[in-house]
């Protein structure tokens, strides 16, 4: 009986320190690879949004909803005739599409458009509530909240679950583009 009872004990532990060990840790710098992976549940000096934290935030419109979805470029080389048709995105409505800003180095023109665009869609005020967001387990939107907060902005909010957490509370969408 008491040897059952060690080996319980003993798997108990083995399982809750397993469990530990999977817990992701914020890097010091950005995710450089394998964006469609687990992501922490922080990310310091930005506020962490579970889906109602930010449909209620959303309810407000006091927030700028950010959606850093990458969008693949047109192939170069297709054959000349060839029709390219970009893959439409369904976003939450109101959000503002930048996209390619969630990579972890990112070339100077695309921090430029990532500068200028958070610039116009919070008008200037970098005090304004911004909340990042992509798909979930995706690092994406944790890189690009991450530096938004390296360009001074100071209510920078993390919605992890992104458009996944709220697709699948039914809520509504809305197809949105890029800001050019």
């Amino acid at each position: 009986m008491i040897g059952i009872r060690v080996f319980i004990l003993f798997a108990v532990l083995l399982i809750s320190g397993a469990l530990r060990a999977g817990e992701l840790t914020e890097p010091d710098g950005y995710r450089m690879e394998n964006y469609r992976a687990p992501v922490p549940a922080s990310l310091a000096g930005a506020t962490v949004l579970d889906d109602m934290g930010a449909r209620a935030l959303w309810e407000t419109g006091a927030a700028v909803f950010i959606d850093v979805l990458p969008r693949a470029p047109k192939p170069k080389n297709l054959p000349e005739g060839t029709i390219w048709r970009d893959k439409a995105r369904h976003s939450i409505p109101g959000a503002v599409w930048l996209v390619n800003v969630g990579y972890g180095a990112i070339a100077a023109e695309t921090d430029a458009y990532f500068r200028e665009g958070l610039a116009r869609a919070t008008e200037g005020d970098k005090t304004r509530p911004v909340v990042f967001f992509c798909l979930a387990e995706c690092w994406m939107s944790w890189n690009a909240a991450k530096r938004a907060l390296g360009y001074g902005y100071t209510s920078v909010h993390w919605y992890p679950d992104g458009t996944d957490g709220w697709t699948e509370n039914h809520w509504e969408t809305e197809r949105i583009e890029p800001l050019p």
